[in-house]
């Protein structure tokens, strides 16, 4: 008799940024004084007036009602509107997809993209939703990695050693998740063109770069990549609404057309209460992000400053996004509270065991040797975190 569960969702690892965040709050529901570095979410309100457009919304009857699948046609314009005025793409209403979340707008484009067999490749460290997503798809992640010594963004070289003649697609992310690391696209992009390749850009994090860092969007810098490339994007980071699940994806027409059609069949319409947020907050200007930039910079600055203090840790300064990503190579294979970690899995564990804080391991990202630390969390709780790792490695 077969497994109970289908080859292909058994063989999904979860979510190790989600399982971390859990188990963190679970401990501190217990009563435990766990410290979490492990989510990947602002830890501010959503703003008023984004909130005041939901309660608006709830309150009138048209919303209680389906709307089209691919988008309230309002919000889909608005969402061209915002992305001309950030990023200076010209792009259509046509060519926006709404979906539930930025997940759902990664998995809608590689489900719209692949073949069987189509390889995709992945710059490591990854974002651990990606590889998974591919292969839900029938594609096949190729991991490029790109380490420390190059802040973490892979060059066209590595890239074109990667490259066979399955692969049909790449994935860039830039500012990173995990690493933060914020990288110029032109190249890349070029190399895409020369080999007529497909770029899923996720630009998620475009909005938070710290100092003289900038976010291009692909298709702005190779303008002739347009046809080739799907935009990922989404309100969860810019405006602190990880709850509110509103995400999008901007491609050319007949992808959008086609990953609308799955959507029909997947899902329908977004929350009509968290599509009419979602448009108040793409509609409005962009003072609640700098607002909470100014406090991820400052937290930025004390993350990688307490970090690159421990000895055996090594921390990049990270110019976007809200994640430190430091090297603990140095620290593995040294007895800690007499235990030996030899992974930089092990560590975390031995991290949330001894000092309750919860890190996520580089495992999670194809890039063992690593943790990933959020800087999204109050100041206290930030140097709180810090201080107790730097007393037990240091």
């Amino acid at each position: 008799m077969g497994s109970r569960i289908s080859a292909r969702i058994g063989a999904i690892s979860e979510s190790a940024t989600l399982a971390v965040d859990a188990k963190a709050k679970a401990l501190k529901a217990a009563g435990r004084p766990v410290i979490g570095f492990g989510a990947g979410e602002p830890d501010f309100p959503t703003p008023d007036y984004i909130v005041e457009a939901a309660v608006e919304a709830a309150r009138d009857p048209k919303n209680h009602r389906y709307t089209p699948a691919g988008g309230l046609p309002e919000l889909k314009q608005a969402i061209a509107d915002k992305t001309r005025r950030d990023s200076g793409y010209e792009v259509e209403a046509s060519q926006v997809l709404v979906t539930n979340g930025g997940k759902h707008a990664v998995y809608n484009a590689f489900a719209t993209l692949l073949d069987p067999g189509d390889e995709v490749l992945l710059p490591a460290p990854y974002w651990t939703t990606y590889p998974e997503t591919i292969r839900l798809a029938g594609g096949v992640p190729v991991e490029v990695l790109a380490d420390e010594s190059q802040n973490y963004c892979v060059t066209v070289e590595q890239l074109e050693a990667a490259r066979t003649g399955k692969t049909k697609a790449l994935l860039f992310c830039s500012p990173s998740n995990p690493t933060g690391a914020v990288d110029s696209p032109e190249a890349i992009g070029r190399w895409a063109l020369e080999h007529d390749l497909w770029v899923i850009t996720d630009e998620i994090y475009e909005h938070l770069t710290y100092g003289d860092a900038k976010a291009t969007s692909i298709p702005v810098a190779v303008p002739e990549l347009a046809d080739k490339t799907v935009v990922l994007n989404g309100v969860a980071k810019t405006y602190a609404m990880t709850g509110w699940r509103v995400g999008w994806m901007i491609g050319p027409k007949d992808v959008i057309k086609a990953a609308t059609n799955l959507q029909s069949h997947q899902t329908s319409n977004v929350c009509n209460v968290a599509q009419r947020a979602a448009l108040a907050a793409v509609s409005g200007d962009l003072s609640a992000v700098d607002e909470m930039k100014r406090a991820f910079d400052r937290r930025r600055r004390t993350m990688v400053r307490m970090l690159n203090d421990i000895p055996g840790v090594e921390c990049p300064e990270p110019t976007g996004a809200f994640y430190a990503y430091p090297s603990v190579k140095g620290v593995l294979g040294k007895e800690i509270h007499g235990r030996t970690p030899t992974t930089s899995s092990e560590l975390a564990d031995l991290i949330l065991d001894e000092v309750e804080v919860a890190v996520v391991p580089g495992e999670a990202f194809g890039a063992p040797g690593y943790l990933r630390l959020s800087y999204a969390l109050g100041d206290d709780d930030l140097a709180e975190g810090l201080g107790r790792i730097a007393k037990l490695l240091g």
